[in-house]
């Protein structure tokens, strides 16, 4: 086998290098301390005359020296060749010595065996055995055994056998010893290249660690890593956070190492959340959950929190592995959403959405057991006044203020919502007797009355409150607030600042207004609708004017009074294209007066509502000139109450009425706000003295001093006068003798067509004053109010 041709990986191979190594050192050696020992034994040799030994040994010199010289030849003929030298040596001892030179034939086997294996050391050892036994059996060998002289033949086996046997001893040692060390180095490179694999393993496991150390240390999401501790109760104490948790959170590492998880925690933090968490450690699951933590100095935050049990070699938990995300802004944004869609903006009580939601419970709840809750639905009084005057900044705040009135009169009894504008709704949940209800309305309206300070100055705001009680049954839940509303506004039909519980009755009169507006929209359109003239006569009896006053009458025959039907139409919003119907009616009136040759001013009564248009003035232009009518001859009645309110505005507002040409006259003045600042300060052109003071003149002394005081006043400031609702001609004297004012009533005539009033203009200029007037009764009138 050669030795040189084995892989660097095979142990036998390291052997193979160590004799090519221990044989290359060797060579000189040998070759050194033989020429060492050659020298005296060649002069020797020679000396006693014995040259064939000087020869030998020259001879082996030479060899021995051509071995280590000749480099290139292989290794294993090398060995040979320095075997052969050994046996060289020692046969030619023993021929020419005798049995010293048996100590020679020991070195082929033990050099045989170190150098190339067991096998051919025994080989070498048979053959030195074998050598001894022909070299004694020939006799050419002096060999001698105590005891066996003259059996050359007996003498060199028993010779050989010892040599074998000692040889053996030797020649085996060394082979087990060496086959030892090929097995001890076979096991260290094993056990090299085991640790070598390992080591690399471990290597590529490092730098996996180190990698993924370093992308966790660098993630953004927090991760926590902490040890299972499998005792009820226990703790489970953080092992690891990464910097994104450290950054987050505020704290050092070596104050996370060793805590628990719940330091985290806080007042906010969710128990119920914490619960099952801690029920999912306790089965050893992963769980997902979102709660409120805390950062070292104490800030809240929210955390989507993943946490996952991490199994060891053996299958059991032996860590948790926590990662968090900060979605405190999500979930603000969340709640941002959520509260825009649910409350009110302006006061934080919920809205319309949210309210109609609870509602709905309330209603269910009441169908379904004993529980009796209760909607008050809560308007403010007059509250456009005060957002007009003041401010909308102003009317805010009042809102507000309105607001947490409310929520702390309810105080956990129910919810307070905001519908819009200044109106409320308060849900009660649960109460009881039908006093209960209506008693919490009632402190709802005492607080809501009490004064207000804001921006340093003193506001009220009184408020109407309906109850309704959802008692169960078939009621929804847009019954039970349309209930509410109803009692609402029976309680500002009852003067306002006060509190009705809703009845059955209240719902009927709220369908018959609701239908009457109905109705009243269609006459609009169907030609229902026509107005009457009342003509104003002075003492003599003249027609001086007259008032166009708006009738209506169903297509069955039915009248519908003014009293009735007018309110209705300020309340829906139909009073200002009603106004304008009128307007444009009366000025196409003034023409067929005009061509009949009786032309007169026409008085058109103008709502609040109408008058507070924005572009009231410039509706009224554009009446005037598409009916042609001269402005002049159309005067505009309006109440006290639209001169106080808002003054400014209304100062302005008739001053371009007046540039118009449009004289303005005040309606039942002495029953509102009478004073001389707005009369004197406003293009007035007439005051219309109430039909209530007429009533008790002249028999009535404070009724008498009050039309005396008109007439004066009037007179002072070069204003007109008409008397309404002369019903006397005890009154119609007074007036005469008293005044130039101009009388409109009964005791002339009621309100009649146009169609009248022209065939009794036919009528009164062939008779005299006085019995014009009386004449007027006979012509076809409207009949009396009932």
């Amino acid at each position: 086998m050669d030795m040189q041709n084995r892989t660097p990986m095979d142990p036998v191979d390291e052997i193979a290098r160590w004799r090519v190594r221990v044989f290359s050192t060797l060579l000189p050696i040998v070759l050194g301390l033989g020429t060492i020992a050659a020298i005296p034994s060649i002069g020797l040799m020679l000396y006693r005359g014995k040259w064939q030994v000087a020869v030998m040994d020259v001879i082996a010199l030479a060899w021995i020296f051509a071995i280590w010289r000749w480099e290139r030849m292989r290794y294993t003929p090398r060995v040979l060749h320095f075997l052969a030298v050994l046996f060289l040596i020692a046969v030619g001892l023993m021929l020419a010595v005798g049995p010293v030179g048996l100590n020679y034939l020991m070195a082929p086997p033990l050099m045989a065996v170190i150098l190339l294996g067991t096998g051919p050391g025994i080989a070498c050892l048979a053959l030195s055995a074998l050598f001894i036994v022909a070299v004694g059996a020939s006799g050419s060998g002096a060999l001698y055994v105590h005891g066996l002289d003259g059996t050359p033949f007996i003498t060199s086996v028993v010779i050989a056998i010892n040599f074998t046997c000692v040889g053996a001893l030797v020649t085996l040692t060394a082979g087990t010893l060496l086959k030892g060390l090929s097995h001890t180095l076979r096991e260290a490179r094993t056990a090299a290249a085991s640790l070598e694999t390992g080591q690399e393993r471990l290597r590529a496991v490092n730098a996996e660690l180190r990698l993924t150390s370093e992308a966790v240390a660098r993630l953004n999401d927090m991760v926590l890593i902490a040890r299972m501790v499998d005792t009820p109760g226990a703790e489970q104490p953080i092992i690891f956070a990464n910097d994104a948790f450290l950054r987050h959170t505020g704290y050092r590492r070596e104050e996370i190492v060793g805590s628990s998880v719940r330091m985290l925690q806080g007042p906010e933090t969710d128990r119920a959340t914490v619960a099952r968490i801690v029920h999912a450690v306790r089965r050893k699951e992963a769980v997902s959950a979102e709660l409120v933590n805390y950062t070292r100095a104490g800030a809240p935050f929210w955390m989507q929190l993943e946490m996952v049990p991490f199994a060891g070699e053996t299958g059991s938990i032996t860590h948790w592995v926590m990662v968090g995300r900060d979605v405190t802004e999500r979930r603000n944004s969340a709640a941002a959403i959520h509260r825009l869609a649910f409350y009110d903006v302006l006061t934080g009580l919920p809205n319309r959405r949210l309210l109609m939601d609870r509602l709905g419970q309330l209603a269910a709840a009441a169908q379904a057991g004993p529980a009796r809750g209760a909607v008050l639905y809560v308007d403010l009084d007059d509250f456009k006044t005060i957002n007009d005057a003041r401010g909308h900044a102003i009317g805010d705040l009042l809102l507000r203020e309105a607001a947490t009135r409310l929520e702390s009169i309810v105080a956990g009894a129910g919810i307070v919502a905001r519908l819009g504008g200044d109106e409320f709704v308060v849900l009660l949940d649960d109460v009881g007797e039908t006093h209960a209800a209506t008693a919490i309305a009632e402190r709802i309206r005492s607080a809501l009355a009490e004064r207000m300070d804001i921006e340093g100055q003193r506001h009220y705001a009184s408020a109407s409150v309906g109850v309704a009680l959802a008692a169960g049954g078939a009621q929804s839940v847009h019954d039970l607030l349309r209930e509410a509303d109803t009692a609402m506004y029976h309680a500002k039909g009852q003067g306002r600042n006060g509190v009705a519980l809703f009845e059955p009755g209240m719902l009927v009169e709220a369908e018959r207004k609701l239908t009457l507006e109905r109705d009243l929209a269609h006459a609009l359109e169907h030609g229902e609708l026509a107005l009457h003239l009342q003509l104003q006569l002075d003492h003599e009896g003249s027609p001086r004017g007259a008032e166009m006053l708006l009738r209506w009458r169903r297509k069955d025959g039915s009248s519908v009074p003014p009293d009735v039907f007018i309110p209705v139409a300020e309340a829906s919003g139909l009073i200002v294209a009603l106004g304008e119907w009128v307007l444009r009616q009366a000025c196409l009136a003034w023409h067929t007066l005009a061509a009949a040759g009786h032309a007169l001013p026409l008085s058109v009564n103008v709502s609040p509502v109408q008058f507070r248009q924005p572009d009231f003035v410039a509706r009224v232009a554009a009446i005037l000139e598409e009916t042609g009518a001269p402005a002049g001859q159309l005067i505009l009645e309006v109440t006290e109450g639209v001169m106080v309110e808002r003054m400014e505005e209304t100062i302005a507002r008739m001053g371009e009425l007046a540039a118009l040409g449009l004289r303005i006259s005040v309606d039942d003045f002495g029953t509102g706000y009478s004073s001389l600042a707005y009369l004197t300060r406003m293009p007035l052109y007439e005051l219309k003295i109430d039909k209530s003071f007429i009533r008790n003149t002249p028999h009535d002394q404070d009724a008498t001093a009050i039309v005396q005081s008109i007439l004066a006043m009037a007179g002072h400031l070069g204003l007109r006068v008409v008397a309404e609702g002369v019903e006397t001609p005890d009154q119609a004297q007074y007036l005469a003798a008293h005044s130039n004012a101009c009388m409109q009533g009964y005791l002339f005539h009621r309100p009649m067509p146009l169609d009248s009033v022209l065939a009794l203009f036919a009528h009164l200029p062939a008779v005299a004053p006085d019995v014009r007037l009386a004449a007027a009764a006979l012509l076809p009138q409207e009949p009396a109010p009932a």
